[in-house]
């Protein structure tokens, strides 16, 4: 068995597999190494089990990190359209959902499964269930694993970060990095739901299960998707994309109504069916246990006995419920983690550490966070080739 290679990636990941797959391809000797008995475990869950492989609207725009412009390289030299090629060409059938999301017709395992053809064409050597115990660097890396030594020229860090630890996840990269005198940016949950207590908390319990769609901001940043409410506060795809943006001692506001106006509405209602009752007004705009809910604003009777103080002061609630999340539901429940391997540190045409030879970072790891919507995979797929280009 070979125990020197021109590069060893750490992590068969999205990233992992895609920079060993384009490095192999160039001629690279190639070992793949995780500690995990499957590949591509989070490409397999991601989407339903369809995965959301990429976004038709992919731009550095769509993207959180300390710096801004670091992501545009990687992304424009290997863009979502290069990575639907590819797709394309092993075949795998492919639909848009919504807002540029991108899924498999068919199954996540044929994203897998063509990730690790190409790796096979590039003659990588993947090697699961091994533990690696020990990295150093003396002119070349010794990386020691539970299954023995290997070493190379180069070493790509692509473990990903902490978001959903049952999956395997780590803070592997991290250490790894601050090892070799890497900076980390602040680290936290993110594509989070969001957790409430004490009013807000004993408002939405009862209501756990009950979707819409909305406007949610916080300070300038909007976002209009589906939100969710659970037994432990707010979810689903609005709630996800904002958590992103919120920090503890944030409001975040949510207009239940953005195709319309509620207090104009309610008002309208008063006046065309009066003898009808506040609920039966909600009603026309909200989903029933909702409407239910905030029915409990105004006063009983008929909407006819109700002053248009009441009915316009419900109406800008809905129109902008200012709420303030207790916290998130944590890296257990994140699809990724904020934040990581500091960009200062890192070349962006190449994902290469500018202080340490051969060292890369690439994927989840490095500060560079996407949006929901195959945003996070393309970041992999773009950082991944990148680095596979220089090795």
């Amino acid at each position: 068995m070979d125990t020197h290679f021109d590069a060893i990636v750490i992590g068969a990941g999205a990233a992992g597999m895609m920079c060993a797959a384009v490095a192999g391809a160039r001629g690279r000797r190639v070992l793949l190494l995780d500690h995990a008995d499957k590949p591509g475990k989070k490409i397999l869950i991601s989407g339903g089990g369809r995965c959301n492989f990429t976004n038709l609207d992919c731009k550095p725009e769509n993207f959180l990190s300390q710096n801004r412009h670091f992501a545009k390289s990687a992304l424009a030299r290997y863009t979502q359209h290069d990575f639907i090629e590819m797709v394309d060409r092993h075949g795998i059938p492919w639909h848009e959902k919504t807002l540029g999301q991108l899924f498999c017709d068919g199954s996540a395992r044929e994203i897998v499964a063509m990730l690790l053809a190409e790796c096979a064409v590039g003659g990588v050597d993947i090697r699961l269930s091994h533990r690696v115990t020990d990295i150093t660097r003396q002119g070349r890396y010794r990386v020691v694993t539970d299954r023995g030594i290997v070493t190379s020229d180069a070493l790509v860090l692509a473990t990903g970060s902490l978001s959903i630890p049952k999956m395997g996840a780590t803070g592997f990269a991290h250490d790894i990095a601050r090892q070799f005198g890497l900076a980390l940016t602040d680290i936290r949950p993110a594509l989070v739901p969001l957790t409430f207590g004490d009013e807000a908390l004993a408002m939405m319990q009862p209501l756990s299960g009950v979707s819409l769609e909305c406007e949610v901001a916080c300070g300038k940043t909007r976002f209009r998707e589906a939100m969710l409410l659970t037994h432990r506060g707010l979810s689903g795809p609005a709630i996800l994309q904002i958590s992103s943006y919120w920090r503890e001692g944030d409001a975040i506001t949510l207009d239940l109504v953005p195709d319309g106006d509620a207090a104009a509405h309610l008002v309208e209602a008063k006046r065309n069916r009066p003898k009808s009752e506040g609920k039966s007004a909600l009603t026309d705009i909200l989903p029933g246990r909702l409407a239910a809910a905030f029915a409990a604003d105004l006063p009983p009777g008929r909407l006819a006995d109700m002053p248009d103080k009441a009915l316009k002061a419900l109406g800008a609630k809905l129109d902008g419920w200012r709420l303030e999340p207790s916290g998130t539901e944590g890296y257990a429940k994140a699809e990724v983690t904020l934040g990581g391997i500091d960009t200062k540190g890192l070349d962006a045409k190449t994902m290469q550490a500018k202080s340490i030879p051969g060292l890369y970072a690439i994927g989840e790891a490095v500060d560079v966070t996407g949006w929901l919507g195959g945003y996070n995979f393309q970041w992999a797929w773009s950082s991944g080739w990148a680095a596979g280009q220089a090795i």
